[in-house]
């Protein structure tokens, strides 16, 4: 699952028109206009940034699948996974963070999940359970299982994510993104060791959150 580039290909149907009209507005003569069109695909161009991350490769490390600030550690259950009991950690992406996630952990896709749902802001402490989402369950080495869950909020309404069961995953990989801002629940074994605290900023694919025990 190679997604590599300084640019997520997923802004280039935003970039390209942009800086198309942007070029017409110039060579027209509205300096004004194509002034102010600049600014916004200079804007977009940024968001969609994806910058090279130098993952950690020690055993047992579970890193963060976004950029952003932890807003949750707590133990909970998942309407997805009935039964089980987790250790859940969130992370808030703000409209500025860079929005590619990428994987926490190797392991194969078991299942993926979607709901439509609500867009309360994301760090409401209803949006793990009502906002759109999106998931997906790792089996890992071992047996166990964990889940990574993208949430939309309030301006992030797009949600993308490309693994399918069956594929093997590698822990650092670039696997989705969400447009605008918003958050990625963490699903973990309680007996998972938490390395982060509350408002703790992490780095996408370098944080490391937990370690597995």
């Amino acid at each position: 699952m190679n997604h590599d580039g300084f640019i997520a290909g997923e802004g280039l149907p935003f970039i390209i028109p942009l800086g198309g009209a942007t070029l017409l507005a110039f060579v027209a003569g509205f300096k004004g206009i194509s002034l102010l069109l600049l600014v916004v695909t200079l804007f977009v161009v940024w968001f969609f940034r994806n910058p090279q991350r130098n993952t950690p490769e020690k055993d047992g490390l579970v890193i963060s699948p976004a950029d952003g600030r932890v807003i949750r550690i707590e133990e909970t259950t998942s309407d997805e996974q009935p039964g089980r009991t987790f250790q859940k950690i969130s992370i808030f992406m703000n409209v500025f963070n860079v929005h590619v996630n990428r994987v926490p952990f190797d392991g194969k896709v078991i299942d993926t999940f979607h709901h439509q749902g609500k867009f309360f802001d994301a760090r409401d402490g209803r949006a793990s359970c009502e906002n759109e989402r999106n998931g997906i369950v790792l089996e890992i080495a071992g047996g166990a299982r964990i889940a990574f869950v993208q949430i939309a909020g309030l301006v992030a309404r797009r949600i993308i994510s490309y693994p399918l069961v069956g594929n093997l995953l590698v822990r650092g990989e670039r696997y989705g993104l969400i447009r605008f801002g918003s958050r990625v629940d963490v699903y973990l074994p309680t007996n998972s060791e938490p390395l982060v605290k509350l408002g703790d900023k992490t780095v996408a694919g370098e944080t490391v959150l937990a370690r597995m025990v």
